[in-house]
């Protein structure tokens, strides 16, 4: 159900921005001024949630949300960040914070609270963001409010207050729910394989065998390759859980090795799956199928702009990586798939085949109920079981 929202608007013979609500005017301030739009926002924001109240609050001489903002904004991108780059969590933290600021900004501190915390909350089910999204986000909030009280910013009554908000739950809210993700049937890869590049192809087959990530296969070198045994051992120069202080380790056998044997005869440090390989191939396959006679037309190397904006690169990202998949699945005309359900298929073969413990090792997780979110259940077993007892 669409709701309409009123408009913000200008009085004229005072000068003010005003907005009215189910009959109710409510003068904002100086028209145009950020002070009345953030009021605005906030009562748009209090009126599509539902809540009663529609008076603007004003706000006193201290410190406002905006400022703890800017300063846990500042320690954040110097704490998260990875072998000298900044990780997703800057962007995530970026854009919880931009609507924070929108509704907040000019609140005073000691004014922010469990129903303001709820009313963010509530604005963010409005855009139809999904639930599981939303209780990230708010996490982070809550984050930001912990690292201001120990930075003695805010008092800890704040964080511990929003602490007490209990995050939304299946069933039990309007926020939308997101389709359980499965494991990718192996009749879909196949049938997805064929209008891949040969480069990420192969890609697709490691990370199906070897059941690791997608990020993983991304930086996988020859020199990270011990291959002195019958088992060889890929240990990542970097990985999700390093912080943590852990080791990974990736066991590649015969299989993986058949795919990946022709990618190791290069520079030790160079990657093993490279876009500008793959480019190559492609401009290879294109002059041999080519109908023009070479005398006419134009040959290798020509008609090419000397400085090209973009150009193949050394390394493929989890972005680049997923979305040659995308176009693959469109022109198989199968379900789109992403690379992370290669993992949840090796995932659930492993723990069919070889129990839970084995999948917990493979797929490197230190706890089995990680691995209980990428190893489906077979329910072949129950099946079987129920047809023997009857």
């Amino acid at each position: 159900m669409n709701v309409r929202i009123p408009k913000y608007r200008h009085h004229k013979p005072t000068g003010q921005a005003l907005v009215e609500i189910r009959g109710h005017r409510t003068y904002l301030g100086k028209h145009n001024s950020p002070e009345s739009r953030e009021k605005y926002r906030r009562l748009i924001a209090k009126y599509v949630s539902g809540d009663g109240e529609v008076a603007a609050v004003e706000p006193k001489a201290e410190l406002a949300v905006n400022g703890v903002i800017l300063r846990y904004f500042r320690y954040a991108e110097t704490y998260y960040v990875k072998n000298g780059k900044p990780t997703d969590e800057v962007a995530a933290l970026r854009a919880i914070l931009k609507r924070l600021r929108s509704l907040y900004g000019r609140t005073p501190i000691s004014e922010f609270g469990p129903k303001a915390f709820k009313l963010l909350r509530e604005s963010l089910i409005h855009e139809g963001l999904s639930r599981k999204y939303i209780n990230d986000c708010m996490g982070r909030v809550r984050r930001m409010f912990r690292w201001a009280a120990a930075e003695e910013l805010v008092p800890a009554s704040i964080y511990q207050a929003l602490a007490s908000v209990p995050g939304l739950r299946r069933g039990r809210s309007k926020a939308r729910e997101t389709k359980r993700i499965l494991p990718i049937s192996a009749e879909k890869i196949e049938a997805t394989l064929p209008h891949l590049p040969e480069v990420l192809a192969d890609m697709v087959r490691m990370q199906r065998i070897t059941g690791m990530r997608p990020v993983e296969v991304c930086i996988l070198r020859p020199c990270d390759v011990d291959r002195s045994g019958e088992v060889w051992r890929f240990v990542p120069e970097s990985h999700k859980t390093e912080h943590h202080g852990r080791e990974r380790v990736i066991f590649i056998g015969p299989k993986a090795q058949a795919v990946l044997l022709r990618y190791l005869v290069r520079d030790s440090q160079a990657y093993c799956f490279r876009p500008c390989d793959s480019e190559e191939k492609r401009q290879s396959e294109r002059h041999a199928n080519r109908r023009t006679p070479i005398e006419y037309g134009n040959r290798p190397g020509t008609n090419r702009k000397v400085t090209s904006k973009r150009k193949p690169g050394e390394k493929y990202n989890t972005n680049s990586y997923r979305r040659a998949i995308h176009r693959a699945c469109g022109k198989a005309g199968v379900e789109c798939w992403s690379p992370n359900r290669l993992r949840h298929a090796a995932a659930t073969e492993i723990r069919r085949e070889y129990g839970l413990e084995a999948a917990q090792i493979i797929l490197g997780h230190s706890a089995a109920d990680i691995t209980q979110v990428y190893a489906e259940r077979d329910l072949f077993k129950g099946l079987k079981v129920a047809k023997e007892i009857g």
